[in-house]
């Protein structure tokens, strides 16, 4: 292979305006082939993506400088040093020659344009102003990413498309000026198994057919085993380790890679505690180790019954309503004190209206939800306000869930003047932190001062504060790093060990109720399919769809 990226001992600091300059990329050496496929493994900090912005000349400014090493690639039979360029030629080669799909494809694309227009827009920025040239090679591009019904997506907005077509659009955008490098930061963060399954494979697909090189930005082992034929491991923005990707995921010879192997719920076995990066990293720290328990009780605390939900489109200016989506069919389902529940299922199969009906966001077309004797679908907003605090929810993206305005300790405070604690309310967040391991100087610190793990900590914090019997997770470890996952699985066990706390646990990953659930529930277009106990599901599932999507877990190659 020919060399076409190299970046020599990069180093990235960041002046925090104070006179205090911190380096968070150290001397970083990475070399890319063309049509090579190279992976990034690293926690949420360790520099991953970085350097990855690095090779766009996209460094946040002004606080963020390179302080030394150089990136260099070959650009018209030249090499180039990126960190040396102007605007003007970094502009040529944003698009063209390297190009970059991000995490987030609903933040990425505009909502207010059309899917088409939005990639029918690079295309005029980079190769001219033929608008039917433009459309001829979108419609193009959506055929070559495997977009089914290509016109109907070009003409759609992206809130009415999946999050997986979402994400092929944003391949597909940057595929419009066939880029020699393709960089994918964390591409299939949050989506379902199944869908990041057919991302990985179509990627590997076009690197393959359109002799592109790929970097391949994630924290998820396996999904980069699956897909990277070199990969770099990150840690607190070093290379700690690198080579064939096999080599180093099958005989790892550091421990921050070792502890990363270790942080993965396993489909085969369930571990009694999931390790952490630091139980590895740094075994002589004494670890506040939580008593985990996986005992619950017979006795039912919620009980759902035949429910129904359908969603209506309104015609003729809103006055007519018809049938379009049987969100939820005839769901029934118990859940017990103190006991772990996972609802698994891919995106649009009904889990989260099952959640919101629970809560009563979402009012029952018929069935009943019985919660302490009450059913809970009958209930006014006024009748529901005593039972709000009994059951909360977590969601999946807990810097959205806080106010970005509002001191963290005041955001748990905010949960004890609701439902009028009477007690020393300080002391009680105080409490509630050391519940869910957060220390106590945070008190007065925003979100953006946290980590992800952190902020979900916060959330759970404030789930708490209100007295909550019932506990909904709505995906809330699907975006977080291994490490973190298991520390919050850990804290979920270990909240129902201390407090009997019940929890409904929605994900599409199996591996992760197979750690923490102890029944399981699967649903596919609204219906529950399969019920049982997670080891009997996962080893002898009964319909093709648990199959499937036991399948699509990547395992380490």
């Amino acid at each position: 292979m020919t060399e076409f990226v190299s970046i020599n001992d990069l180093s990235i600091s960041f002046d925090n305006g104070e006179n205090e300059v911190h380096t968070v990329v150290d001397h970083v050496n990475i070399e890319i082939n063309k049509g090579e496929r190279v992976g990034i493994v690293g926690e949420s900090g360790s520099g991953k993506t970085l350097t990855s912005l690095s090779l766009l000349g996209l460094l946040p400014s002004p606080n963020a400088s390179y302080s030394s090493g150089s990136i260099s690639f070959y650009y018209e039979n030249q090499r180039l040093n990126i960190n040396e360029l102007d605007l003007d030629k970094l502009n040529e080669i944003r698009g063209r020659k390297v190009a970059m799909i991000f995490q987030e494809p609903m933040s990425s694309l505009d909502p207010v344009y059309k899917c088409g227009f939005q990639v029918d827009e690079v295309f005029l920025t980079h190769k001219g102003k033929d608008k039917n040239r433009a459309r001829e090679r979108t419609l193009q591009l959506f055929k070559l990413v495997q977009l089914s019904e290509p016109e109907r997506i070009y003409d759609s907005y992206p809130h009415e498309i999946s999050g997986g077509q979402i994400q092929r659009v944003m391949i597909a955008m940057a595929l419009v000026c066939d880029p020699a490098l393709l960089i994918a930061d964390e591409p299939t963060t949050a989506l379902d198994v199944t869908i990041q399954k057919e991302i990985i494979s179509l990627l590997k697909h076009l690197s393959a057919q359109l002799e592109m090189a790929l970097l391949f930005i994630s924290h998820d082992i396996a999904l980069v085993s699956q897909i990277s034929e070199k990969v770099y491991i990150m840690y607190q923005g070093e290379i700690v380790e690198h080579g064939p990707t096999k080599d180093v995921f099958l005989a790892p010879k550091q421990k921050y890679t070792q502890a990363l192997l270790a942080c993965r719920p396993s489909l085969e076995k369930r571990s009694k505690r999931l390790s952490t990066v630091s139980d590895i990293i740094n075994p002589t720290v004494t670890q506040k180790i939580l008593p985990l328990s996986r005992k619950w009780s017979e006795e039912s605390i919620l009980n759902i019954e035949n429910i129904d939900k359908t969603y209506f489109k309104k015609a003729f200016l809103g006055l007519l309503k018809r049938p379009s989506t049987k969100a939820v069919q005839n769901v029934s389902l118990s859940l017990n004190k103190g006991e772990i529940l996972g609802i698994v299922g891919e995106s649009g199969s009904g889990k989260s209206t099952l959640i919101k009906c629970i809560l009563g966001i979402e009012n029952v077309d018929q069935g009943k939800i019985i919660f302490d004797g009450v059913d809970l679908s009958l209930l006014s907003s006024r009748g529901w306000k005593p039972f709000r605090k009994r059951i909360q929810i977590i969601f999946q993206d807990p810097y959205s869930s806080l106010n970005p305005k509002m001191k963290i300790g005041e955001a748990v405070r905010e949960a004890l003047d609701i439902i009028n604690y009477g007690g020393n309310k300080k002391q009680r967040v105080l409490d509630l932190f050391d519940l869910v391991s957060i220390p106590s100087e945070f008190y007065m610190r925003y979100p953006f001062q946290l980590s992800g793990g952190q902020r979900q900590r916060v959330c759970i914090a404030r789930a708490l504060a209100m007295e909550s019997e019932i506990l909904l997770c709505d995906e809330s470890v699907s975006a977080l790093d291994v490490s973190v996952q298991a520390q919050i699985l850990n804290l979920l066990l270990y909240l129902r060990t201390t407090l009997s706390v019940s929890i409904i646990f929605i994900t599409h990953d199996f591996s992760v109720v197979s750690y923490l659930c102890d029944r399981i529930v699967v649903m596919q277009y609204g219906k529950i399919v399969e019920e049982g106990i997670p080891k009997e599901i996962i080893q002898n599932p009964k319909e093709d769809y648990t199959k499937n999507l036991i399948n699509s877990i990547p395992s380490i190659v």
